[in-house]
């Protein structure tokens, strides 16, 4: 089995500190820039599980890439170059303390919500008479606090201005660009004969201007399903076939873990993270229509390592 990156550790010239997050390392070098590092660890539940994945990072830093540069003439956004196949390196903004979720379809979490009788999420109506994956009469904005540790919580607009955590002025624009960007990604995924359901997107200010920051339209951030047999599969009350991380946490809800406390993560044998790698890879190739190219992983630290120095010393 190929290497997996659980995490770095680096002394970059002009860093001013560092922070692990639950799947990215990022170096803030001299208050300007940010290295971001994409690790092969993999959340769940908002739980990092023990073993990492290998080639997931690399998945998941080089769509990112692809549709932040898909997407620049929506709104600007914070990459500057990707100098190795794990590896952004962007400007730094000030993030706002809400990610904008937004979901196509009353799947994962919404139907969570739905199945329980609710029928007002984040402040936003759902009609009656859903069945799981049916398409919202149009895509809802449900966005989510930005915790620093622990489960991002479900909030809704009003409460986001009256919290004083976005400004009316700001909070509008988040919006627009929010359904301009998924608007974008699934047109993008219906290309690829794929739907895009749902995902977040994060945002920032630099210099007083809103830009777009971290990763979009990755596996870890978004849900896809194939179009082809969609239809099908809902007239026969099927599930669909997806790609992205809903069947890791199905594998752990199977295994008795949803992150409850008092609940022991289980541990993947090497037969489920080769599946969990292959299944990273095959998204790549599908949202992208592009061969996926393996990153040398036998030196993993030590090549990106060697690809940031030789980015900084430009």
């Amino acid at each position: 089995m190929a290497n997996a990156l659980k995490g770095t550790n680096f002394n970059l010239e002009g860093q001013k500190s560092f922070y692990k997050g639950k799947v990215r390392d990022v170096y803030n070098i001299s208050d300007e820039y940010l290295i971001m590092v994409v690790s092969d660890r993999i959340s769940a539940f908002d739980v990092v599980l023990p073993r990492g994945i290998p080639y997931k990072g690399q998945v998941l830093n080089q769509i990112a890439s692809k549709f932040l540069d898909a997407t620049a003439d929506i709104v600007p956004n914070w990459k500057i170059d990707s100098p190795d196949p794990n590896v952004t390196v962007g400007h730094m903004a000030d993030p706002f303390k809400v990610e904008m979720v937004i979901r196509g379809y009353v799947t994962g979490h919404a139907w969570r919500e739905y199945r329980l009788g609710k029928r007002v999420l984040c402040g936003v109506p759902m009609p009656d008479g859903l069945r799981e994956h049916d398409p919202f009469p149009e895509p809802i904005i449900t966005p989510t606090t930005k915790a620093a540790e622990g489960h991002d919580e479900d909030i809704s607009r009003e409460e986001i201005l009256a919290g004083g955590l976005v400004t009316a002025e700001d909070y509008i624009k988040l919006e627009d660009y929010t359904r301009a960007l998924f608007q974008r990604g699934t047109e993008m995924a219906a290309a690829m004969g794929l739907i895009l359901v749902d995902t977040k997107y994060e945002f920032g200010k630099k210099d007083g201007q809103i830009v777009l920051i971290d990763e979009i339209h990755t596996p870890d951030s978004s849900r896809y399903f194939y179009a082809d047999g969609y239809q099908e599969r809902q007239e026969r009350g099927e599930q669909q076939k997806q790609l992205s991380k809903e069947f890791v946490r199905q594998w752990l809800i199977s295994n008795g873990f949803q992150g409850k406390e008092g609940q022991v993560v289980p541990e993947m044998p090497d037969e489920f993270v080769e599946e969990v790698s292959e299944r990273y890879i095959e998204l790549f190739e599908s949202i992208t229509g592009e061969k996926f190219q393996k990153a040398d992983t036998s030196s993993i630290e030590q090549r990106i390592l060697k690809n940031i120095n030789e980015f900084i010393s430009k």
